[in-house]
C-alpha cells in the first residue's frame, strides 16, 4: 500500500513515486492488459503505456482513494487501444487468405445458376441407370473411361458407347444452357 507521502508525490508527478506505484500495482496492470490482449509482449507494451498515461494524469487522482480501480481502467482502455492499433497494422493480401476463412464472405449463388444446376440434375436422373452411372463416374469422380470400365467390370467399348449415348441425350436436353456460355 502506498503511503500518503508517496501518493502526494505521485500526484505531483515525482518519478520516484511513479516507481513506487509501479512496484505496488505493476502486476495488476499487467494482468489486466494480458487478459485483454492475450499476448505477453503486447501486454507489456500496454502496461508501460498505462503507467505513462497514469503519470501524465496523476494530478487528477483523488488522494483518498485506492489507485487500483483507476489504474485498471486505464490499463483496460490502453489494451483496447493497443489491440485496435495492432489489428490495423496486421493485414494480408486477400489471395493469401484461405477460401474457408470465416472473415471471407462469398456471394450467394444466383437463382439462375441454381436453376441450371437443378436442370442438369434432373436430366441426369432421367438417364437410364447404366448411362447415368458412367457419366457420374466420369464427371463427378473424374475417372477415365478405362477406370470406369474397371470399376464397373465391363469392356471399355461398353463404357464408350454408354457415355456417347448419355452425352447425346444430355446435349439434347440441356443445349439451351450452352447459349449462356458462348
Amino acid at each position: 500500500m502506498l503511503t500518503q507521502e508517496e501518493m502526494a508525490r505521485f500526484r505531483a508527478g515525482d518519478s520516484d513515486a511513479v516507481r513506487a506505484v509501479y512496484r505496488e500495482y505493476g502486476r495488476l496492470v499487467y494482468a489486466v492488459c494480458r487478459n485483454q490482449l492475450g499476448d505477453p509482449q503486447l501486454a507489456e507494451d500496454a502496461a508501460q503505456q498505462t503507467f505513462l498515461k497514469a503519470w501524465r494524469s496523476a494530478r487528477t487522482v483523488d488522494p483518498g482513494r485506492d489507485l487500483a480501480p483507476w489504474l485498471a481502467t486505464i490499463a483496460r482502455r490502453t489494451a483496447i487501444d493497443v489491440h485496435r492499433q495492432e489489428s490495423r497494422q496486421v493485414s494480408s493480401d486477400i489471395d493469401d487468405v484461405p477460401a474457408s476463412h470465416p472473415a471471407l464472405v462469398s456471394e450467394p449463388v444466383a437463382i439462375e445458376r441454381t436453376y441450371d444446376a437443378w436442370q442438369v440434375r434432373q436430366a441426369l436422373d432421367e438417364l437410364p441407370p447404366d448411362e447415368r452411372e458412367v457419366v457420374q463416374l466420369q464427371h463427378l469422380e473424374g475417372l477415365t473411361q478405362t477406370a470406369v470400365a474397371q470399376r464397373l467390370g465391363v469392356p471399355v467399348g461398353t463404357v464408350k458407347s454408354r457415355s456417347h449415348r448419355a452425352h447425346k441425350k444430355l446435349a439434347g436436353r440441356l443445349g439451351h444452357l450452352r447459349e449462356g456460355f458462348g
